[in-house]
């Protein structure tokens, strides 16, 4: 059985992919799809948080409140892609392959198999 963020995540699946976005109503992108599934305030990340050149470190500040860090994940934890040089993306993982907000596509989605972008690092939710 899925776990209650993957359950949560996949409820969102079809979502609109809106750039800053923390509301499912209006629309999410990576960071807002992680504070949604796993019930995190809309407020505890800033609007202004950009995945992009230099933030890891922010990041995985940011992670910390309220996730470990992780060497092997699993279904449920969150997943710190490396799309490019400078831009993160971030990702939950499921026992098909992950879910995540994707800009390509406007939406958020479930894609099957391992994600195409490298892995960084990897996080789940403090108990």
């Amino acid at each position: 059985m899925a776990n209650t963020a993957v359950l949560r995540a996949r409820s969102l699946v079809g979502c609109q992919f809106r750039p800053q976005g923390r509301e499912p109503e209006i629309g999410l992108d990576c960071i807002g799809l992680i504070c949604a599934a796993f019930g995190l305030p809309t407020g505890v990340i800033p609007r202004d948080y950009r995945l992009r050149g230099g933030q890891i470190e922010r990041l995985e500040s940011e992670m910390g409140r309220f996730f470990r860090r992780i060497q092997e994940p699993a279904e449920g934890d969150v997943l710190v892609l490396g799309v490019s040089a400078d831009q993160l993306h971030l990702a939950i993982a499921t026992e098909r392959g992950f879910i995540h907000a994707d800009a390509g596509l406007r939406r958020v989605v479930e894609t099957p198999g391992a994600p195409p972008w490298p892995l960084l690092s990897a996080y789940r939710r403090k108990a």
